[in-house]
């Protein structure tokens, strides 16, 4: 079951209390430690030469396809922009968690200023992974992750310019924003933000964290 909020200025933390009185699964109870079922292809990494600390790695295609999430894996997908390629990510979000029972909860601020509460009250729900969509949150989140390395964190279409352990990204030539001090890539490419591509981020992403590869970029053709 998956519920959708809209955060208004002001009101982060009364929404937030609302999604799990909305939806009857009681988050504040722990659950289980997720596990992946099925494993990575050949081609995803290499084990003997394990990628380091901010790598980038370049997966053989379709290496992530048997790999999803064991039952009851508790998702928060943050989300900010009303753009074309924004919804393009959210959707295939949401399409992941719809196709693999995903107990997925969706935070929407409206109001930039409530970018930082929205992921600290991302982080308060305690989800197995927070996957985040859209540009507008790569700053702040690289002001907060750093300061919870026990929270997964997976950003799609861009990425943190120096991601600590527990930030993973799942991106491509055509979405290389790192933050507004860097500026849009010459590489951008809005029209690169088709629902197939982001499909393959979202699958080959959470296939990466829920295999333990994480704090890389996995890069996609």
């Amino acid at each position: 079951m998956r519920s959708r909020f809209a955060l208004p200025a002001a009101a982060v933390a009364i929404a937030v209390l609302a999604i799990g009185c909305g939806t009857g699964d009681d988050w504040s109870q722990p659950h289980a430690e997720p596990t992946p079922i099925g494993t990575l292809g050949s081609g995803f990494v290499t084990p003997s030469t394990p990628p380091s600390p901010e790598a980038t790695i370049t997966p053989t295609p379709g290496s992530w396809d048997g790999v999803r999430p064991s039952a009851g894996y508790r998702v928060v997908l943050l989300t900010a922009g009303d753009d074309a390629q924004t919804r393009t990510l959210v959707d295939a979000v949401t399409g992941w968690a719809e196709e693999n029972e995903v107990d997925m909860r969706t935070i929407e601020p409206t109001d930039p200023h409530q970018y930082i509460a929205s992921i600290s009250q991302a982080i308060k729900l305690k989800p197995d992974l927070v996957i985040s969509a859209g540009n507008d949150l790569i700053d702040p989140l690289t002001t907060v992750t750093a300061n919870h390395l026990d929270q997964q964190f997976l950003v799609v279409g861009a990425e943190l310019a120096e991601p600590t352990e527990n930030v993973t990204a799942a991106d491509w030539a055509g979405a290389s924003f790192r933050g507004e001090g860097l500026g849009m890539s010459s590489t951008y490419d809005a029209a690169s933000f088709t629902p197939e591509r982001a499909a393959r981020a979202v699958r080959a992403g959470v296939a990466a964290v829920l295999s333990r590869w994480t704090g890389i970029v996995v890069w996609l053709d």
